[in-house]
């Protein structure tokens, strides 16, 4: 799977917002995750969403949302190791929160990017970003926004292959502690 990573921190940077009026803190009820509208949109949100923001994951989520590629050229298919039948894309972000450090942030980056690049997962990417983040009760630090896309002949493969990169996303082993 190609999978890359990056810091925007800069002025213009855009900042990850988890004290926004609409927030829905999945930690508390993992499983309302079904309940929000971009889930009953894109299905294939619900299982990353619940594992992100259980009791034994380290870190939650405050926003995600998904998408269909609408100019997905010949030129990104070779990003994704596609063949010239897989023409239609999908794709997704996802929020993840918090870090003290950017450091810390870039580690974690540093680390899924080791081993999701290992992961045989064609016609997949996944992109992470290191941000600045508001956080609850007026608290600031560092989050990460994963993008997930995934290609195929046709929309249904392309969300297939969307749900395999969410699903290597959350398998990786920096997701998996004893307790919150």
């Amino acid at each position: 799977m190609l999978v890359d990573w990056e810091i925007e921190l800069g002025g213009d940077a855009h900042i990850i917002d988890a004290a926004w009026p609409g927030f829905i803190d999945l930690r508390k009820d993992p499983a309302s995750a079904t309940e929000l509208d971009e889930s009953r949109e894109w299905p294939e949100l619900v299982a990353p969403l619940i594992a992100l923001n259980s009791a034994t994951s380290p870190l939650w989520t405050s926003k995600c949302d998904a998408w269909i590629v609408e100019d997905f050229a010949a030129e990104d298919r070779d990003e994704y190791d596609a063949s010239d039948e897989d023409t239609h894309a999908v794709a997704c972000y996802i929020d993840l929160l918090e870090w003290p450090s950017h450091e810390a942030a870039v580690e974690f980056c540093r680390a899924l990017k080791n081993e999701l690049t290992a992961v045989e997962l064609q016609t997949s990417r996944i992109d992470l970003i290191v941000r600045r983040a508001f956080l609850p009760g007026n608290r600031e630090g560092f989050g990460v926004t994963a993008y997930a896309a995934g290609c195929g002949a046709t929309e249904s493969h392309a969300r297939q292959q969307l749900a395999a990169a969410l699903t290597a996303l959350v398998n990786c082993s920096a997701f998996r502690v004893e307790s919150r």
